[in-house]
């Protein structure tokens, strides 16, 4: 028995090799020198199928998600029924010689909006309660976002991304994700000034106008970038677009966003003949670093409520955000996992990631994680670890709507355009990752002999005149899918 099992054990590490060593060929391709990988395949009871580089410590990006995502499995219970204690609420403060003041208190729900064609969870809505409460003045709307500390953007993120709709900054209460729509417009011919406009009000900002219209016939694209320094009340939008071109949608990203949620509401009131005559404040929480005792927030709510939304099931978010890499999405609910057991702060979410991670025997030199969506560039995981993680929830209850929330490929979410046409088309459930030099991809995949595999894979460092590896990293994976 000892010789077979010796046997036994010397086949399996000398199939790893083997497959290992047509990986790292497939990975390894002429135009991507300077790229550092990593990939660890496991079968489902943890065998290690492929193994490049697995306990080196890679910036994962969206990768991160996994964790937070997990995380909320793990410790919020049923996702599938409304929570209206997370739903936005309108309260009102009466006074007997002045109009009311209105205080718009945030639960930390991603979902709100105040687009015109509004069906649900809409700011509208608490408009429209304030008229039917027979209130035609308001003096101040108070926006209150205490529920979570005030930090915008967690540590590590760059300040070329918090303009951007990949950087909208994280707060309890939020609008709209967070972001304005700016519509650029050609001017009428060549050498004019191009034309910008808010999608709908509010105008929340100044606009300095640097963008330029080029003739139709131009070998320049069209390109037109906005840009912010911090604190200022001022977007620069500078670039290019060609005369005759359609206008150019472009989100950006709010500074403020309990002061742009008032405004929002603001505008609405005006909108519905009451004026709001003070107007608007906002209210935060301020930060305390390195607190993630459970000491929840206890500042009063003011005032009686006279309307609260209920958001969708946050199951659904959670798939959003998955599917889409949704990062204020993310960082929110990082946030409601520290809610659970201390006070809402990024600290308390990352708590419990690592009391979770710490369950599974996941060393803790092998990974530190300062944000709940990978924006941060002080992330660090080994794809040992992640493999880990996955396989640890394979074996929760919650593990197939786990991997439902995953984008497939060839189907949906940011793999929609991979994987088609190969032998992975709607057999890979993966979550995606990506900054600049990084790229990653860890999931599940199902081979063509039917067997499920877990993988994770990263690269990172590749410099910025390299090739694709993402078409090298998609392909090895067809490989793996096709050797098994």
């Amino acid at each position: 028995m000892r010789v077979v099992f010796y046997f036994l054990a010397a086949l399996t590490l000398s199939g790893c090799a083997s497959f290992t060593d047509r990986a790292r060929a497939g990975l390894e391709q002429p135009g991507l020198e300077g790229t550092r990988w990593g990939l660890v395949v496991t079968t489902l009871d943890g065998q290690e199928v492929i193994a490049i580089n697995p306990d080196q410590r890679f910036l994962p990006a969206s990768n991160t998600k996994l964790f937070t995502v997990a995380a909320a499995f793990h410790t919020l219970g049923d996702m599938t029924q409304p929570d209206p204690a997370r739903g936005t609420s309108l309260r009102l403060i009466t006074a007997e010689s002045a109009p009311p003041t209105l205080f718009l208190v945030g639960a930390g729900d991603p979902t709100l909006i105040d687009a015109p064609d509004c069906e649900r969870n809409c700011l509208s809505s608490l408009a429209d309660a304030v008229l039917s409460n027979g209130i035609s003045e308001v003096e101040t709307i108070v926006a209150d976002e205490t529920l979570y500390s005030r930090e915008p953007w967690p540590p590590g993120w760059s300040l070329d991304d918090i303009i951007t709709r990949s950087g909208e900054p994280v707060s309890a209460l939020t609008v709209n994700s967070n972001e304005v729509t700016l519509v650029v417009t050609p001017g009428p011919q060549d050498g004019a000034q191009g034309e910008i406009a808010y999608r709908a009000p509010p105008e929340l900002y100044d606009i300095d106008n640097h963008v330029d219209t080029i003739a139709p016939g131009s070998e320049l694209e069209t390109i037109v970038l906005a840009e912010r320094i911090p604190g200022d009340t001022a977007i620069r939008v500078y670039g290019r677009i060609k005369a005759g071109a359609p206008p150019l949608v472009l989100p950006v990203a709010v500074h403020d966003p309990a002061w742009a949620a008032a405004m929002r509401l603001s505008a609405l009131l005006e909108a519905r003949g009451v004026p709001v005559t003070d107007g608007i404040e906002a209210r935060y929480r301020p930060l305390k670093l390195f607190d993630t005792k459970a000491t929840e927030f206890s500042s009063p709510r003011p005032g009686v409520e006279i309307a609260r939304l209920v958001p969708a099931p946050l199951i659904d978010n959670v798939t959003f955000l998955n599917k889409q890499s949704q990062n204020l999405h993310a960082e929110l609910l990082l946030r409601r996992v520290g809610l659970a057991n201390g006070d809402g702060s990024r600290e308390a979410g990352l708590a419990v990631v690592e009391a979770m991670l710490a369950d599974m025997a996941i060393p803790r030199w092998s990974w530190d994680l300062f944000d709940g969506s990978g924006m941060s560039v002080y992330n660090r995981v080994t794809p040992r670890s992640v493999t880990t993680l996955l396989r640890w929830t394979t074996q929760q209850p919650w593990s197939e709507a786990f991997r439902a929330t995953l984008p497939v490929g060839g189907v949906d979410g940011t793999l929609r355009r991979r994987f088609i046409g190969t032998s992975l088309e709607g057999r890979i459930f993966g979550k995606t990752g990506t900054l600049m030099g990084t790229t990653a991809l860890s999931g599940f995949l199902t081979t063509k002999s039917g067997q499920t595999l877990i993988f994770s894979a990263y690269a990172n460092e590749r410099p910025l005149a390299g090739g694709s590896v993402t078409a090298a990293l998609d392909a090895t994976l067809v490989t793996i899918s096709e050797m098994n």
